[in-house]
């Protein structure tokens, strides 16, 4: 359906990456996957029309439609929500317009009477009739309820509207479906929803993704970019690690074993070559070793962080205690008597929709806010350091990598406080960075960094992996579950939920459900309650 033959893209004398020969086949959902930085993104725009690749092609098949993930915040802003995602479907909507205008009119001619008929035929043909039901439905799916159909994009804050956006490109039903990061301010039960519709859909995808979860249950291929190349797998996201992890190790030991007999070899040779009853074996070991092949084993764009969380001090049975706690925001109730207690060892994931109070809850457990009604009481050994959501909040723009972290332990020596930032991948001079110019990735590890220093014995993060790739994910979730401390976390991403939780508390409009177990035994019960 797409054909990418020979794109190549540089910025001056740096090389993004070369030579790509692609084909993206009917009915498959590609995961594009790689390093922040490595050129998804890049990639992306140029299969969308918006990026010119230095050299190459790429062709759309005659008649494929395309749908795009557009961010365009404010494009719709005069427009209903329903009718925005109507628009999604650019031929309906204008029959649609169209039709409407025709009825309109206090009488028809004749011509314009035929055109009635010609657009009710379109209109049936395009399944005009079901199309409001079908927009609702995506609307309802991706979390906007139906009292918020009829009002205007300009009402809807941020979030919301990449979701309106989101219900556009899914209501053209495109045969190709061109996704950046679709499950960016969506809660984990949404993206559950998604995940579903997807798999329903029978078109083809691209998707870039940092939800490995999400990347695991939806796609059958991974585009991998990586070092200049872009390659292509069949398989989910762990498939695709797995087999690159074996390949290469295999790779890695056939050179060493290699590597050793080529020694040996050599060793020989240089033994005999002057000796004149051996000097035919060494001109044949000599031959041996020209046909010895070393394999290139090609450089990777992809690092981890190394994430291992420790505490200064033992921590206590009793972590933190909430009491009866209301908070609101003027006439805006958010939190409603809620009582938690948690202890030594929970490792609790806080979920619920966007909006409903969980950022509001962990900033009032660490003392930011002020509940209008009752208590917070922490533990006499707790001690606890905090990942907030908002890094523009937490980091100033008027210092450098290295002094922010300084700040925060004024004893720590330069060894221990570069040792941390090497860890979180600032190496050498990048220490000294501007805070001011920090990608969103930098900036979150930065802060990861901030609780390895602190050495805390209670975990607070509040949507961690927002701003990390894949990597850094995944040694997050490592960190955290081999933290032997308490771990208290807001978090959309399934794969992290699932593997570090203990404990789940889920926010409703109805109070708060506490749940003892896994993220996956939270959802069976649940489900089994919905069931029945």
């Amino acid at each position: 359906m797409i054909r990418v033959k020979d794109v190549s893209v540089s910025f001056g004398s740096r090389i993004l990456f070369e030579g790509v020969n692609l084909s993206f086949d009917e009915g498959n959902r590609y995961g594009l996957i790689g390093a922040n930085g490595a050129g998804k993104s890049t990639f992306m725009k140029i299969l969308v029309g918006d990026f010119e690749a230095s050299t190459g092609t790429i062709t759309v098949a005659p008649g494929v439609r395309v749908g795009v993930l557009r961010q365009d915040h404010y494009v719709y802003d005069n427009f209903k929500v329903l009718d925005a995602v109507l628009m999604g479907y650019p031929e309906l909507w204008e029959v649609m317009q169209e039709r409407e205008r025709l009825y309109a009119l206090p009488e028809m001619s004749e011509e314009e009477g035929m055109k009635v008929g010609e657009l009710e035929s379109a209109f049936a043909d395009m399944d005009g009739y079901s199309a409001e039901y079908f927009a609702a439905e995506l609307l309802e799916g991706l979390g906007i309820p139906v009292e918020k159909h009829g009002d205007l994009m300009s009402s809807m804050i941020g979030g919301f509207k990449l979701r309106v956006l989101l219900a556009q490109v899914l209501f053209g039903r495109p045969d190709v479906l061109l996704l950046d990061e679709p499950t960016n301010h969506l809660d984990i039960d949404t993206i559950r929803w998604l995940e579903n519709f997807l798999l329903s859909h029978k078109g083809t995808m691209v998707i870039i993704s940092h939800d490995r979860h999400f990347l695991n249950t939806v796609c059958t291929h991974m585009v991998d970019v990586d070092y200049k190349q872009i390659s292509m797998f069949s398989g989910n996201y762990d498939y695709f690690i797995a087999a690159s992890t074996l390949a290469r190790e295999q790779l890695l030991a056939e050179n060493t074993r290699n590597q050793e007999k080529i020694s040996e070899l050599r060793e020989f040779v240089a033994r005999f070559s002057a000796n004149k009853s051996k000097a035919k074996q060494a001109t044949s070991r000599q031959k041996q070793i020209e046909k010895i092949e070393i394999q290139e084993i090609r450089p990777s764009s992809r690092v981890s962080p190394y994430i291992k969380f420790t505490s200064k001090q033992p921590l206590g049975k009793q972590v933190v205690t909430l009491e009866a706690i209301d908070k609101s925001f003027g006439d805006l109730q958010v939190l409603k008597n809620v009582n938690l207690d948690i202890m030594n060892g929970d490792k609790v994931a806080i979920i619920g929709a966007n909006g409903i109070g969980k950022t509001t809850l962990l900033n009032v457990i660490m003392g930011e806010l002020t509940p209008e009604q009752g208590a917070v009481t922490w533990g006499k050994s707790a001690q606890a350091t905090y990942f907030t959501q908002d890094h523009n909040e937490t980091i100033p723009k008027d210092t450098t990598v290295y002094e922010w972290l300084q700040s925060f332990d004024l004893e720590a020596d330069q060894q221990t406080l570069r040792s941390i930032l090497g860890r979180m991948l600032f190496s050498k001079d990048e220490v000294h960075k501007s805070t001011k110019v920090l990608s969103g990735g930098e900036s979150a590890r930065l802060m990861i960094a901030k609780m390895l220093l602190l050495q805390g014995n209670v975990l607070v993060l509040d949507e961690p992996t927002n701003h990390l790739d894949l990597e850094a994910i995944d040694a997050l979730s490592k960190g955290l579950v081999e933290f032997g401390g308490s771990v208290i976390f807001v978090s959309h991403a399934r794969q992290l939920v699932t593997d570090v939780a203990n404990r789940i508390v889920e926010l409703t409009p109805q109070g708060i459900i506490d749940f003892t177990g896994t993220y996956d035994e939270f959802l069976e019960k649940r489900d089994s309650l919905v069931r029945s």
